[in-house]
């Protein structure tokens, strides 16, 4: 096997359900399909890694599948984090310059964006992202690069992603056991995001919704920047655990019955209809019935929704809506039962498509992965094109001074 590409790209979206892996390399610039792998997540609870053993072999099965497909050693790569650990909080800092006006430089944008990234916070917690939502000049806002204006009073709004500290080692070490290095953490919300939103979306005010196995990641756009991001501790699995019990079958039994029969909207469903279950023995049951019962919990689900955007203040800001994706999404109803709880129009999230990739990843179930090559690929390339143009400004210094 080969040594590792410098134009390849990895990233990792260890789930509570699966483990999913993909590599794409750069072709003059554009993203191109190398391998992907998919092996059942162990070793995790809740959204949350328990045993380091189990989940650290099943990343490494994932990434031998790919690198068996690249032909190419994989050792380092960009990880999804979510589950309910991650929270947010926005703040404000300010930099007054005096009475005269002067030039906004980069020093200055840096320095009132450190002052407003120190927000106190609890011991455990880390920044995920630290994102830009505007700077305000003079008391104008909606501005998102102030380089090179003029003012004397500068103030940044920045809106902050955390994690819980051992919850993100603990998924850093599983990578590091799977010989892997991570280079990079992106809230899993935010890279679905980046698969499924238009640049209108982001600008009139959308919501995400990312439905995993045992928590839905939450992120809303307004004005083109992140608003707020949040997760909900519901997802797939609890529908199939309220299946189970209340049917009084076996996990893997309910999680079939909900695929093929679920629905979240009970008046949508004949209430003459019956269906047969071998569980093992033969159960019959009214198709209403599983309606039901998942009923409640998508209710449940989308009110906790709710409540996290109106207590990050941005209920009244989705102009564009809701967008619904991941695995958990795939549920009959759920977009009726959002928008009648969030009084917006819902749509299912599909992520966009890049060269060479498998029908069978344009899937909700794959957009938080496809989101992560997407965010990685134009974080690479904006870093690629200030790299280029600092060797502009210091060619130009060297010949001005020869």
């Amino acid at each position: 096997m080969s040594q590792r590409q410098s134009n390849l790209i990895v990233v990792l979206d260890a789930g509570s359900a699966w483990t999913r892996v993909l590599a794409a390399d750069l072709n003059e610039g554009a993203l191109r399909y190398r391998g992907h792998a998919v092996v059942e997540s162990a070793g995790m609870r809740k959204s949350l890694i328990a045993e380091l053993g189990p989940a650290a072999r099943g990343i490494k099965a994932a990434c031998d599948q790919v690198e068996r497909a690249v032909r190419v050693n994989v050792d380092e790569c960009v990880v999804g984090v979510g589950g309910p650990h991650v929270g947010c909080v926005n703040t404000t800092a300010t930099m007054n310059f005096g009475t005269r006006m002067r030039e906004i430089g980069n020093e200055d944008v840096g320095v009132v964006i450190e002052r407003a990234r120190s927000v106190p916070m609890p011991a455990d917690r880390e920044i995920l992202h630290l994102l830009t939502r505007q700077f305000v000049l003079d008391h104008q806002p909606g501005i998102h690069d102030p380089v090179g204006m003029v003012g004397n009073r500068l103030e940044a709004d920045l809106h902050v992603s955390t994690c819980s500290g051992s919850a993100m080692q603990s998924l850093v070490t599983c990578a590091n056991r799977a010989g892997l290095e991570v280079t990079d953490t992106v809230f899993e919300a935010i890279a679905a995001a980046e698969a499924t939103l238009t640049a209108d979306e982001r600008e009139l005010g959308v919501c995400v919704l990312d439905i995993g196995a045992h928590s839905t990641e939450v992120v809303v756009f307004f004005e083109g920047a992140v608003a707020h991001t949040a997760s909900i501790p519901f997802g797939g699995k609890h529908f199939t655990n309220d299946l189970a019990v209340m049917l009084e079958l076996p996990i893997a039994v309910a999680e079939q019955v909900k695929l093929k029969y679920g629905h979240t909207v009970v008046t949508a469903i004949p209430q003459i209809d019956e269906i047969e279950i071998r569980a093992p023995r033969l159960v019959q049951v009214r198709h209403r019935r599983i309606a039901e019962i998942l009923e409640p919990r998508a209710w449940e689900l989308m009110e906790a929704v709710r409540d996290s955007l109106r207590d990050g203040g941005v209920l009244e800001a989705l102009g564009a809506g809701c967008v619904v994706t991941g695995g958990g999404a795939m549920l009959p109803g759920l977009l009726e039962v959002g928008e009648s709880i969030l009084h917006v129009r819902a749509r299912m999230g599909h992520p966009v498509q890049f060269s060479r990739m498998p029908h069978e990843l344009a899937h909700p179930s794959f957009t938080t992965l496809i989101g992560l090559m997407l965010y990685s690929h134009r974080k690479r390339m904006t870093r690629g094109m200030e790299n280029q143009g600092l060797r502009s400004k210091l060619r130009a210094i060297f010949a001005a001074s020869a």
